[in-house]
């Protein structure tokens, strides 16, 4: 039997112009995308130029004299440049002091602040009980209260249990502030986490706790880590809290002992404070390159194996 041969028109194809017209269309719709994938690459450099640009001064203005700051001319690279300005940071008795202030107040809330909120969130996510969802709401109620509206308050209930210029007293108000939303954020992980892991446990002869600490616990450590970097930043850059408990000049924190370069000349030495500032980043830059392998590993990668 012979094949059928496709019909032609003076030898070409009859199917030839469509397949030549899909290829175009193909070909152009590749070259859209392309497009707009420069058009996106392009506005995400420029986005990333503009957050990086403060940083970049911060540690450039670090490296000039006085002189050069105010200079009419700005000095983009800090070419011969100084350590004068993180040798007089480094040097400040009273900056070491705030150091450990703010070192011992981050502990107490991280320390604080995610065991009372993993408990939380573990109790809404996991158990069904009478005023649950009262509680739910009232966590939303207490984030849109103003901070500054609470001042007065936590000021008066620290002076009657005698927590004014105290560590503990400054670790206590920063841990009810982030609480709230610590616990939100938990909640959403624990929710993640099947249930169904736990309940494989149990079958296979492990208690209640002991599934849970063994299987669920373990993959609850990017929201863990993503909650004390929540934590971390809001116990170590806070500045009005600190400002109304801390009075005492001996037990300032990091913002408070850099504010107070700002004020202790007329004339401030910006290279001076943009060194500080600089100083003051490296904890927070430390603690992210320690959790960012947490950060980004997925939230039940590996739960279940084939």
């Amino acid at each position: 039997m012979s094949a059928v041969a496709a019909p032609t028109t003076l030898g070409v194809p009859a199917d030839r112009p469509t397949r030549v017209a899909a290829t175009r269309a193909t070909d152009s719709g590749r070259s859209q995308t392309s497009t707009s994938r420069r058009v996106l690459g392009a506005l995400a450099i420029v986005v990333a130029i503009a957050w990086v640009f403060p940083i970049y001064w911060m540690i450039n203005s670090a490296f000039q004299p006085l002189n050069k700051l105010q200079a009419e001319d700005p000095t983009w690279l800090p070419l011969g440049g100084t350590v004068a300005n993180f040798r007089q940071v480094i040097d400040d008795g009273t900056f070491w002091q705030a150091m450990r202030t703010s070192l011992a107040v981050v502990v107490l809330v991280l320390f604080a602040a995610l065991i009372f909120a993993f408990l939380a969130a573990l109790a809404v996510s996991r158990f069904r009980f009478k005023g649950r969802k009262s509680f739910i709401l009232a966590i939303l109620v207490v984030q849109m209260i103003p901070a500054e509206g609470l001042f007065i308050s936590q000021y008066q209930v620290l002076d009657g249990w005698g927590l004014v210029n105290k560590v503990l007293g400054l670790a206590l108000v920063y841990t009810a502030a982030i609480l709230p939303f610590t616990i939100w954020m938990l909640r959403g992980f624990v929710a993640g986490v099947p249930i169904e892991l736990e309940e494989a446990g149990m079958v296979d002869g492990l208690s209640r706790v002991g599934a849970f600490f063994r299987i669920t616990f373990p993959l609850l450590a990017p929201g863990l880590v993503a909650a004390g970097v929540f934590g971390f930043l809001q116990a170590w850059n806070e500045y009005t809290l600190a400002l109304v408990v801390m009075t005492d000049p001996e037990q300032r924190t990091l913002p408070l002992w850099l504010q107070s370069l700002v004020e202790s000349n007329r004339a401030t030495d910006w290279g001076v404070v943009m060194a500080g500032s600089a100083v003051i980043a490296i904890p927070v830059i430390a603690f992210f390159l320690l959790v960012q392998g947490r950060m980004t590993s997925g939230l039940v990668s590996g739960a279940v194996k084939g």
